[in-house]
């Protein structure tokens, strides 16, 4: 833009001057909100991160800066939280599993089906989207005393029924960004295949897959995210043998904020992040964009 402007005449250039200003301070606006909106959204997880390096025996509140950092509260942190958390991997990565292995196919039937009735089968699909999460645990909760009455066995306070619980609440984000990424799929790539040779499994294995993959990733994602921090339908499956980190927190909460919670958040904080990264690293952020939409 200098550039152009150097070779325009003398007035050209003077008027030139107010927009140059202008975008100058518009850059500077959006510049200042966007990191507001960073510190916005970050702050809650600086605080309490700080303050679980708090010596202060007294947790009646946080205490943020730390007045007397120590790692005490991280050695202490009590044994079932690490239980928890590693029942709620657990359950996040099964759901993540049965909503890839259900979800991929419904997307399919969905994009490219011609029976009858398909947009209502989409609004069934994303209905769980709709329906509160309290909602969803408390039916299921029904449904599995009901069950238990006919065929002997409840599924309630088990690893099936919470799994069962969460893979209806996450499969429609497999099912909602498949969807969108074979709505824009280029169908004559895979003609071009089998018209030089490929069977129907070569061509989806080598061409439709690789190009599906990252709406698949960003599903799996989110199916992820919201298993692994789910409380209302966790809190009406769970039992006290068998409890999901958060349920434990929600239900820790009710006795006072200790500082091992404290600090056992902050791990899990931590854990969340590095998968994050991992997915950014393996998957890539372009990819993921791509499969939302959005374009450079």
């Amino acid at each position: 833009m200098m550039a152009v402007a150097s070779f325009l005449p003398a007035p050209v250039r003077r008027r030139l001057i107010p927009y140059r200003i202008g975008r100058r301070i518009a850059s500077s606006i959006l510049g200042s909100w966007v990191i507001f909106a960073y510190l916005f959204l970050l702050a809650p997880l600086v605080v309490l991160a700080g303050a679980s390096f708090d010596g202060a025996e007294n947790y009646a509140f946080v205490t943020f800066p730390p007045e007397n950092p120590t790692v005490q509260w991280y050695l202490d942190i009590p044994g079932r939280y690490y239980d928890s958390i590693g029942v709620s991997i657990m359950l996040a990565t099964t759901t993540v599993a049965l909503s890839v292995l259900f979800g991929v196919p419904a997307a399919f039937g969905l994009a490219r089906s011609v029976i009858p009735g398909r947009p209502l089968l989409s609004a069934i699909f994303r209905s769980p989207l709709q329906i509160p999460s309290v909602v969803i645990g408390i039916s299921f909760l029904h449904l599995y005393y009901a069950l238990g009455n006919v065929f002997g066995f409840n599924a309630s306070g088990s690893f099936l029924g919470l799994s069962i619980g969460h893979f209806f609440h996450a499969m429609p984000y497999v099912t909602g960004t498949t969807v969108a990424v074979l709505l824009r799929f280029d169908r004559t790539l895979e003609e071009a295949a089998i018209s030089l040779g490929a069977n129907r499994w070569r061509t989806f294995r080598r061409v439709t897959l690789p190009v599906i993959m990252p709406g698949v990733y960003t599903g799996a994602l989110y199916s992820f995210m919201v298993s692994f921090g789910d409380v209302p339908i966790s809190i009406f499956l769970t039992t006290p043998q068998f409890t999901t980190f958060p349920v434990e927190i929600f239900l820790d909460m009710d006795q006072g904020l200790e500082p091992p919670m404290l600090a056992a958040s902050t791990l899990v904080i931590v854990f969340s992040l590095g998968v994050m990264l991992l997915v950014q690293k393996v998957v890539g952020l372009e990819r993921i964009l791509r499969s939302a939409g959005v374009k450079n």
